[in-house]
C-alpha cells in the first residue's frame, strides 16, 4: 500500500490507517478495531525479509507465465540505479557516512552514492522474472550468471524456455554471451567484433536480424520507468544492502501484482497503468 500510494514512511502509514476507510478495508481491519502500530509493521516486514519477497513474486510470475501458455520467453537484463539515504564519509568519499553498505557508482553519466537493482524482464509484457540488488559500483556482468539461472529456474516450473538473451554494452563479454545460446549484445566501444554495435546516440548497427532483436531492450527501461515513478523505487527512506533490497522487492510486486489484478478483470491492456487501480 505504501508503494501504490507513495507513502514515504510507517508513521505516515498508521496515520492513514486510522482515518481512511476504504484502505483499511483492503487491510482486512475492523471498524471497531485500531489501526496497526508502526512497531507491528516494522516486525512484520523484517520477519518476511528479502528472499521470501523473492519467493512470492517468482510463484506470481510463474503463475502468470502458466496463464499465458508461453512457450519461448525473450529476456532483457539491465540494472536501475537506487539513490541511497546518506551522505559520502568524510573520511572516505567511495562509502556512505550513516549507510556504510552504501558505495559510489554510475548513475547515468555521473556517479552516485547508492545501490543498483539488476533484473531479468520478459519483453512483450514487461513482466520481471528475476532480480537481485547489489552495491553501486559491481558492474553488470557481476550478476549476470545468477540472472539467467535464476530466469531458467522461473521459466522452468512455467513450461517455458529462455529463447533469446538481450542486453546493453555493459553486458559484453564473451562469458555472459556464453550463458545463452542466442545473445544480442552490443560491443562495447574498446572491443574487436563484428557483431552488434550502438552509437552514442543509441542507435543500433550491424546485421538486420541482431537489430531487430536489440529494438526489445527498451521493455527493460519502462519497467524501471514504472518502478521509479509509480512505486515509490526513487524515494527509498531505508539504509543498509538487506533492507534497500526488501524496498525494492516491494515495488517489484507491485508491478506484478498490478498485472495479475488487469488480468483477473480481463483488463490486461490496464496491466502498465497504475492510476487504473489507484483512483
Amino acid at each position: 500500500m505504501m508503494r501504490m500510494k507513495g507513502i514515504r514512511s510507517l508513521r505516515e502509514l498508521t496515520r492513514i490507517l486510522d482515518i481512511d476507510r476504504r484502505l483499511r478495508r483492503l487491510c482486512l481491519i475492523k471498524s471497531d478495531e485500531g489501526g496497526y502500530p508502526r512497531s507491528v509493521l516494522s516486525r512484520f516486514t523484517k520477519r518476511v525479509g528479502a528472499e521470501t519477497l523473492r519467493l512470492i513474486i517468482e510463484e506470481k510470475v510463474v503463475m502468470l507465465l502458466r496463464r499465458s501458455r508461453v512457450a519461448e520467453v525473450d529476456v532483457v537484463l539491465d540494472a536501475a540505479f537506487i539513490k541511497a539515504w546518506s551522505i559520502r564519509h568524510p573520511d572516505d568519499s567511495r562509502v556512505g557516512f550513516s549507510d556504510p553498505d552504501a558505495v559510489v557508482g554510475r548513475n547515468g553519466r555521473g556517479y552516485d552514492l547508492g545501490y543498483k537493482l539488476h533484473a531479468s524482464v520478459e519483453h512483450r509484457r514487461i513482466l520481471p522474472l528475476a532480480c537481485l540488488t547489489a552495491p553501486a559500483n559491481e558492474n553488470e556482468k557481476r550478476h549476470a550468471s545468477a540472472l539467467v539461472e535464476r530466469t531458467r529456474m522461473v521459466l522452468g516450473r512455467a513450461g517455458a524456455r529462455l529463447r533469446c538473451l538481450i542486453g546493453d554494452c555493459q553486458y559484453s563479454s564473451g562469458r555472459v554471451r556464453s550463458l545463452v545460446e542466442e545473445s544480442v549484445i552490443p560491443y562495447a566501444s574498446n572491443q574487436r567484433g563484428d557483431g552488434l554495435r550502438v552509437d552514442r546516440w543509441f542507435r543500433a548497427h550491424g546485421p538486420p536480424k541482431l537489430v531487430r532483436e536489440y529494438r526489445k531492450r527498451p521493455a527493460v527501461e519502462a519497467l524501471f520507468a514504472f518502478l521509479r515513478t509509480q512505486f515509490g523505487l526513487n524515494v527509498s527512506r531505508v539504509r543498509g544492502l538487506l533492507w534497500v533490497s526488501v524496498y525494492a522487492l516491494l515495488s517489484v510486486l507491485c508491478v506484478v501484482l498490478n498485472r495479475e489484478a488487469a488480468e483477473n478483470m480481463g483488463r490486461p491492456e490496464k496491466a502498465l497503468s497504475p492510476t487504473f487501480f489507484n483512483t
